[in-house]
């Protein structure tokens, strides 16, 4: 489906796929970037042709990009990993995690990064398909506690606190393995936003939702790009 359009980018999430569909992803003359969540899986990502790694700080929503190892303990913060990145490989580098105004990317680029990608702070954009019950969330206190959960697709992501996470987890080792809890969480998760309620419903947001703004998209992305 992709090939019809050759996308002038193409990025991955855990790792890189295969080196035949890399090559007919190159031979679209897309660029391909992929999440490096350490040093070492920035390495792997260069060493097996990546044109840009994403180092994606524990500070980030949603999945973690990891795929060296399961460990979560050996992530680390956004400003602490961009720098090791930066100075461990020879192509570009994009920071993410955490950034969520005009001076996080003003930040990420003193510290050597070619880009900022941000994402948490785009969820309550118009634009967003963000679900009702995520957006009454992130305009809560409760945004303030996000952990990192295998709960709702089996694969660590950082999202708000809710009821089955304090119940279950955040972690748990019954947890089906990606992607299948998300199909168990199904009916759940569907009974309870019925019913306006977000117990039984991923909802991804980083560290920082103090970014977060019912604004176009367009406007919020003018706003972060202001002190580059």
């Amino acid at each position: 489906m992709l090939g019809e359009y050759k996308p002038a980018v193409v990025s991955f999430h855990f790792g890189l796929p295969s080196a035949e569909l890399l090559a007919r992803v190159r031979s679209w003359g897309s660029k391909i970037l992929s999440s490096a969540t350490t040093v070492e899986e920035a390495l792997w990502l260069e060493a097996h042709g990546a044109d840009a790694v994403i180092a994606q700080g524990l500070e980030a929503g949603g999945h973690r990009g990891i795929f060296l190892s399961e460990d979560v303990n050996s992530q680390v913060g956004t400003f602490a990993l961009l720098p090791q990145v930066v100075r461990a490989v020879k192509i570009p580098v994009i920071a993410a995690g955490g950034i969520a105004g005009a001076g996080g990317v003003a930040a990420a680029m003193a510290l050597g990064a070619a880009g900022a990608q941000v994402g948490t702070a785009y969820l309550l954009c118009p634009e967003a398909t963000t679900s009702a019950v995520h957006r009454a969330a992130l305009k809560s206190e409760a945004a303030r506690r996000t952990m990192l959960t295998n709960l709702f697709t089996g694969r660590p992501a950082r999202g708000i606190v809710n009821r089955i996470m304090r119940e279950l987890g955040p972690i748990s080792a019954v947890a089906p393995a990606f992607p299948l809890a998300t199909s168990a969480m199904g009916p759940l998760r569907a009974a309870s936003e019925r019913r306006g309620s977000g117990d039984f419903s991923p909802m991804w947001a980083g560290q920082n939702v103090t970014g977060c703004k019912e604004i176009p998209a367009a406007d919020l992305t003018r706003q972060l790009a202001a002190r580059v």
